[in-house]
């Protein structure tokens, strides 16, 4: 029996190591938030419809709500705005002034939002300013002369999301864009595990700014490589970034050579006007970078 025993436990370490480690991306353009007005249990669904004039977290929204109870939709359209989001209801004349709403916005208005809003004389109104990140997302709701507390019953109110899926041994799963960064762009390069536990290495190319407009904006500016580190049973730990390349940093002109089987990279970056110069080193076989000058 105790030899079974064993036999079972190796087994089940190789099934557990063997496993294969996957990223998946998947782009949210869609969100269905459950929430409430005044206590009262509400659903609403916005969908992602383009960003206003040049910034990623500033887009438009159309969708809408209902009262779970009744499930009757209301149609909504507005502005996801760095965190904050406007959605009105014209009543019968929805589809057209959301035409005229949107028109009057792109490109010069977005701080104007309330304002253009009103002069179309929306019947009803959610007002979700910028919140704190360890609150779910509180508001108002308007109907009439009624102003009412409205509440999304989340801590992240963002429509548009870049998720990076690591899929790891045990059945378990990160996202990476709730730990490392909002942008996306991560390969999966590698993975390795020693006495320390286990380490995944990814590469990644993302924009430097999302607002296209901006310093560094429109381009994916930003290159170099991650390393995830885990506990020995893959839970996980933090991580270390190495940039090659950057607009931000002003890394550029950087020298990459490559040894003869292929598994070692290294990078020679240049001196900028905001650090010294160094060399990096990545060891594809054994997920792992070294930093050196």
């Amino acid at each position: 029996m105790k030899k079974t025993l064993t036999f079972l436990f190796f087994l089940s370490l190789t099934f557990l190591f063997c496993q294969k480690i996957e990223l998946k991306k998947i782009t949210d353009s869609s969100q269905v938030f459950k929430g409430e007005i005044n206590g009262t249990p509400i659903t609403i669904q916005l969908d992602y419809s383009g960003i206003t004039d040049c910034h990623q977290y500033q887009h438009f929204v159309d969708g809408w709500y209902y009262y779970d109870k009744y499930r009757k939709k209301i149609p909504l359209t507005g502005i996801y705005s760095l965190g904050e989001i406007y959605l009105y209801n014209f009543g019968d004349r929805q589809k057209k002034n959301s035409k005229l709403f949107k028109e009057k916005i792109t490109g010069k208005n977005i701080n104007q939002i309330e304002n253009i809003a009103e002069s179309l004389k929306p019947e009803e109104a959610f007002i979700f300013p910028e919140q704190d990140a360890d609150q779910d997302v509180s508001g108002s709701f308007t109907m009439k002369n009624k102003n009412l507390p409205a509440r999304l019953l989340t801590k992240d109110s963002r429509i548009y999301r870049f998720n990076n899926y690591l899929m790891l041994p045990g059945s378990k799963k990160i996202n990476t864009y709730d730990i490392i960064s909002k942008a996306g762009g991560n390969e999966l390069i590698s993975y390795a595990s020693d006495q320390s536990g286990n380490r995944v290495l990814l590469y990644f190319e993302e924009v430097s700014n999302f607002n296209y407009c901006g310093m560094c904006g429109a381009g994916d500016g930003e290159k170099g490589y991650r390393v995830l580190y885990f506990t020995k049973d893959w839970n996980y730990k933090s991580f270390d970034e190495y940039l090659t390349e950057s607009c931000l940093q002003n890394i550029e002109d950087t020298k990459m050579t490559r040894n003869k089987d292929s598994k070692t990279l290294t990078f020679s970056i240049q001196k900028t006007s905001v650090s010294s110069g160094y060399i990096l080193t990545v060891d594809v076989k054994n997920a792992s970078v070294t930093k050196s000058r």
